[in-house]
């Protein structure tokens, strides 16, 4: 079963779905990926994906930044969770995703849009809302800039 497939599945099952989000940092700017895939698709927002079966978060958020983007990263530490709870627009719930939310510092690599991302940015923390992003997430990845060391803008 792929994780797209997993994923739905657990949804079908009323079950959330567990994933992480990685806030990637280079100095001042972080790494946002755009979307190629719904949900959210063409919108903008930190690496993330869903964790594996056996699979720790700082592993999962490890492997998402690697897939979708080519960068290696040293996870600095975990800084909340998100949940996100999406209406069907009929009373119901259509999906439910709870994300442990990383910060982390790049190591190596050039960014590019691999797996799930279409595009790559790095952005400077002032110019987040330059970007259509998904809703809700910019205080989310300014609460990561703590594990930097860094001041939120």
């Amino acid at each position: 079963m792929t994780s797209s497939q997993s994923t739905v599945a657990a949804m079908a099952a009323g079950r959330p779905v567990l994933g992480v989000s990685v806030s990637v940092w280079r100095g001042d700017e972080v790494l946002l990926v755009r979307r190629g895939r719904e949900p959210s698709k063409g919108l903008w927002s930190p690496v993330g994906g869903k964790v594996e079966f056996g699979e720790s978060l700082e592993a999962a958020a490890r492997r998402e930044v690697a897939e979708e983007t080519g960068v290696d990263c040293e996870i600095l530490g975990f800084s909340t969770l998100r949940e996100l709870i999406m209406p069907d627009g009929a009373g119901g719930v259509r999906g439910h995703v709870v994300l442990a939310v990383f910060g982390a510092r790049w190591l190596a690599g050039e960014a590019r849009a691999g797996d799930d991302a279409d595009a790559v940015a790095w952005v400077a923390a002032d110019r987040l809302e330059d970007r259509p992003l998904v809703a809700g997430v910019v205080p989310y990845i300014l609460g990561t800039r703590r594990l930097t060391g860094g001041a939120q803008p």
